[in-house]
């Protein structure tokens, strides 16, 4: 009778300790299990990057459309796409953006290691050294796409809107940034509005994607269809981004 109880008692005990197990494994995330019983899901992998700008136009906007729904792939981020790319890369778009840490063209477009040459500036102001960093791509990778891509709310056009509508002038070399956004403010006073800095960004990003597509060295390339430059606008609020210019047909 004592060993049959004895018995009973072990297996109740046993079977508890088995099923508090499993509810502890159940009930813990994946950021409290032991590293060793994770297993990190690959990233996604891609084909040959696209040859022509409306390939690349496209893949970049699918990209954004994965950024604004929350579908993202992450694509080619991992240690075997670092060790493809260790001696040479082929990107496929080159984006002008600004410096603000909430555009960063990576995240905005669900991009991978060795997808974009990425030049930043406050407010896509542009001078000789941004110029030839954009041109980087297209005259020695055969980059078929530059986007040069403003935003919403941006600080350094409203601050440069400020500083020229005063005619006080902004402090150190933020004055070179001032004067690069000139044109887009003398532009913006023109054609008014009921939001004078938005209109400005617009400008700017306008005015200077014209002037890459007519630039010396990028206008045979775009003449001849192998390189679109289109200008955009970002959302901070959606997240979606805006072709204003340029679009590859």
């Amino acid at each position: 009778m004592g060993s049959q109880a004895d018995g009973r008692g072990r297996r109740t005990l046993l079977a508890g300790a088995a099923s508090l197990a499993a509810a502890c494994l159940a009930g813990c995330s994946s950021a409290e299990m032991l590293p060793e019983m994770r297993e990190a899901a690959p990233a996604a992998r891609r084909g040959p990057s696209p040859s022509t700008p409306k390939a690349a136009y496209e893949r970049l906007m699918a990209g954004n459309r994965r950024w604004v729904t929350n579908a993202l792939q992450h694509p080619d981020r991992d240690p075997t796409r670092r060790e493809l790319l260790a001696s040479s890369q082929q990107p496929y778009g080159a984006v002008l953006s600004c410096i603000d840490s909430r555009v960063p063209p990576e995240l905005v477009f669900d991009t991978g290691l060795g997808d974009l040459f990425v030049m930043r500036s406050g407010g896509v102001a542009v001078g000789p050294v941004i110029t030839g960093s954009v041109e980087y791509g297209p005259m020695t990778s055969g980059t078929p796409l530059i986007v040069v891509l403003g935003h919403q709310r941006c600080g350094a056009v409203s601050a440069a809107y400020d500083a020229l509508r005063e005619g006080k002038p902004l402090p150190g070399n933020l004055r070179a940034i001032e004067e690069a956004l000139r044109p887009a403010y003398e532009q913006t006073v023109r054609q008014g509005g009921a939001d004078p800095k938005e209109t400005m960004t617009r400008a700017q990003v306008q005015l200077t994607a014209s002037a890459l597509r007519g630039n010396r060295d990028l206008a045979p390339l775009v003449s001849k269809g192998s390189l679109a430059v289109v200008g955009a606008y970002y959302s901070l609020d959606t997240g979606r981004v805006e072709i204003l210019n340029g679009a590859p047909a």
